[in-house]
């Protein structure tokens, strides 16, 4: 784990994560609806290493890599509709939890601290998915894209997911692999972490996001959950 920005305050009780990129890997499932669309369409496929950074960009971004960045809007929502139909089709056919979260999940369950996800997939998505993986009883809340008016960057997802778990902003963190989650995070009033691991653009520069710090494993998210309440507890001597 490397810091970002100091983190100060007390315990943190309450755990979001992103989906796609930090807590579950989508990516192969993703690469396989989009290199069927563009078969469909006659253009050759891509291959997974190209397809990966860009997952977290969702569909819209996802087409504009494989068909051109300069889309007309009326094309983007035909291809957008038929790619949404095509991976529904095999929500969850080679995706899983990234390696080591599962662990982790049992750990924030074991220590009392409830976890969720916010993410800006849609809820006919998240759901089941989440049901797929047997998380969606486990999760105290489920925020996707869909659920309120505004969604990431906007903070009004985390702040609803904040008081789902009831537990106050200030003592939530959000980890996530995209700026938009970094800077909803911090809108919000949270600790934030970025997922290092998952699915970063070549070029972009996390340092610049402002996050209170980063993890490159699922692992480090209760190395940073410990050095926190090290922390708290001598600020309460």
């Amino acid at each position: 784990m490397t810091a970002g920005r100091r983190a100060n305050g007390g315990r943190i009780d309450g755990v979001l994560l992103d989906l796609d990129g930090t807590l579950v890997d989508t990516a192969p499932d993703l690469a396989r609806a989009l290199n069927a669309i563009l078969r469909e369409e006659g253009r050759d496929p891509l291959s997974f290493a190209d397809i990966r950074p860009f997952v977290s960009n969702g569909a819209s971004g996802l087409l504009r890599l494989g068909f051109g960045a300069e889309l007309e809007a009326s094309e983007l929502d035909r291809l957008r509709t038929r790619f949404l139909d095509v991976y529904a089709a095999a929500l969850c056919h080679d995706t899983r939890l990234f390696p080591g979260f599962a662990a982790v999940l049992e750990e924030l369950e074991r220590t009392g601290r409830r976890w969720g996800v916010v993410t800006n997939k849609p809820a006919y998505l998240t759901g089941p998915l989440l049901e797929t993986l047997g998380l969606d009883r486990r999760a105290a809340c489920a925020v996707s894209g869909d659920t309120l008016p505004r969604r990431k960057p906007h903070p009004m997802q985390l702040l609803h997911a904040a008081r789902a778990l009831g537990v106050e902003p200030a003592a939530c963190v959000y980890v996530g692999d995209a700026e938009r989650d970094i800077q909803a995070g911090l809108a919000a009033g949270m600790q934030t972490l970025i997922a290092t691991y998952g699915y970063i653009e070549s070029g972009a520069e996390p340092g610049t996001w402002g996050a209170h710090g980063r993890i490159d494993e699922p692992a480090g998210l209760l190395d940073w959950l410990a050095a926190r309440d090290d922390a708290a507890e001598l600020q309460s001597r």
